[in-house]
This record gives C-alpha cells, sequence and structure tokens, in this order.
C-alpha cells in the first residue's frame, strides 16, 4: 500500500461520521471524570475524602453506582475513539514549516496516546478490578530511583509534566483553548470562555504540582513523593489556607470538565 492510499484511509476514518460521533464522546467522558475528580478534591479539602483524588478515583466512583459499569465502557470507548482520531489528526497534519508542524504533530499524537492510556485505566474497572494511579506512580518512581539514569530520567519526566501544567495554565490564560471549539453566541459565549479559563488554569496548577512532586521524589530518594495528581491535590491541603486553595482548585477542575462537556458540542472535528 503506497503512501496516498495509507494517506486516503486515514482521512476517510477521519471523517467519518462513527468516528467524530465518538470523539465528541471522549470530550464528553471526559468532562464527567474531571468533576467527579473536582468532587473528590472536595472531599479531601473538607476531610470527608477517602478516595484517590485522580482518574482512579474518578472511575472507582462510577464502578460504585448503578448502572457504572455501562458508563465505564462509556468512557473506555469514548476515550479510545478520541485518541483515535487525535493520532488521525496528527497523521493527517497539513504542510507548511517543517519544524512547526513535526512539534504539532508530536503534541496531537500525545494528547491522542493520553486519551488512550485513560481508556485502558478505566478498563480494569469496567471487568470489575481496580488499580491505584498513585501506587502506580510510587512504583514505578521507585523502580527508576534504582539506578541513576532513572533518577535523572525521573526529574526529565517531572520537568515535562511541570512544562504540559504551565501549557494548560498559558492556554488558559490566552484564551487559546477557543481555536479547538466554535464559539456559541452571547449570552452563552461569556459563560463557555469563563469555563474555559478557569479550568485550563486550575488543570495547569494541579499537572504543574504534580510535576514538581516527581522531581522532588527524583531528588530527594522518595518515590512516596511521586503520587501523581491525588498527591498534588493532597499536598495543596496541608498548605497554610491549603483547604481553601484546595477548593478552588477543585471548582476550577469542575469548570474544566463543564468545558468538556461543551467541547463534547462545538468542538471543530
Amino acid at each position: 500500500m503506497n503512501d496516498a492510499s495509507v494517506s486516503g484511509t486515514a482521512r476517510s476514518a477521519k471523517n467519518s461520521t462513527a468516528l467524530r460521533v465518538l470523539a465528541r464522546l471522549g470530550f464528553a467522558v471526559n468532562g464527567l471524570v474531571h468533576v467527579l475528580i473536582g468532587a473528590l478534591a472536595v472531599g479531601i479539602a473538607t476531610g470527608g475524602g477517602s478516595t484517590d483524588a485522580d482518574q482512579s478515583g474518578a472511575f472507582q466512583q462510577l464502578a460504585s453506582t448503578p448502572g457504572g459499569v455501562f458508563l465505564l465502557w462509556t468512557v473506555v470507548v469514548g476515550m479510545f475513539a478520541l485518541g483515535l482520531w487525535l493520532l488521525i489528526s496528527a497523521f493527517l497534519m497539513p504542510g507548511g514549516d517543517s519544524k512547526r508542524r513535526w512539534a504539532r504533530r508530536v503534541a496531537e499524537a500525545a494528547k491522542g496516546l493520553t486519551y488512550i492510556a485513560l481508556g485502558a485505566t478505566a478498563v480494569p474497572f469496567a471487568l470489575g478490578g481496580s488499580t491505584s494511579s498513585s501506587g502506580s506512580s510510587s512504583s514505578l518512581s521507585a523502580t527508576l530511583m534504582s539506578s541513576p539514569a532513572g533518577v535523572i530520567v525521573l526529574i526529565v519526566v517531572g520537568v515535562a509534566v511541570v512544562g504540559v501544567g504551565v501549557y494548560f495554565i498559558r492556554k488558559g490564560v490566552t484564551q487559546k483553548f477557543t481555536d479547538d471549539i466554535s464559539l456559541p453566541r452571547e449570552p452563552m459565549r461569556k459563560s463557555v470562555l469563563a469555563l474555559g479559563i478557569s479550568g485550563y488554569v486550575a488543570k495547569g496548577i494541579a499537572i504543574g504540582i504534580a510535576g514538581i512532586l516527581v522531581v522532588v521524589a527524583a531528588v530527594t530518594h522518595d518515590p512516596s513523593k511521586s503520587t501523581g495528581l491525588d498527591g498534588a491535590l493532597t499536598s495543596l491541603a496541608a498548605l497554610p489556607f491549603g483547604a481553601v486553595i484546595l477548593i478552588v482548585i477543585a471548582i476550577g477542575l469542575i469548570a474544566y470538565g463543564l468545558y468538556c462537556f461543551v467541547r463534547a458540542r462545538f468542538a471543530r472535528l
């Protein structure tokens, strides 16, 4: 099969109605997950949290509700479809400056792989089992710390995660997220902008803290400090006025989730 036929097949798949609908479903279920994470973070801030405030905690919450298995399989399908759509989009990225095109391709592919990984995380819960993101992060960190090269890799990963957090904050502050959607008319337009700004900034802060904790874990050779998003949010609660700060971040994560619901409707696919 030559390059032209491969590109044609990929373009047909990307433009198919079924994949577009499922990709929009992916944005919607991503919104649901973030709303649940925000709610779990509020629980931590108020002292009533007993579940990890991360994707695993959100999936555990879904698994414990009536019809939760159906919702979890919906999350799996939606995340996989959105990830596939993004990977195809990366492959079909239009021409232009070669370096910028490849940078955009890598970024788009990374997003696609992230959504597929989230879908894979939901599979054990849909099958009746469970996993812990924070525990997995600590275990992986401990494995990497067993060698000097692993420590360096961990530091690089932590710095990269901080960079992703900065990217989210910048995207929210500059309203670059509006490039991804067809903004509705007033009065809904202002509400969508408010949700996008607060959501992206809050998520960026949470991701950035998670990255800092990875670096701290590597520098101090303490894998228990590398506990992902849940550890980042929990660490906020230990700060002066941490409960208030955490509630603000939690509200921002809920706002990001609501923005994802809007994006499911107005995304430019």
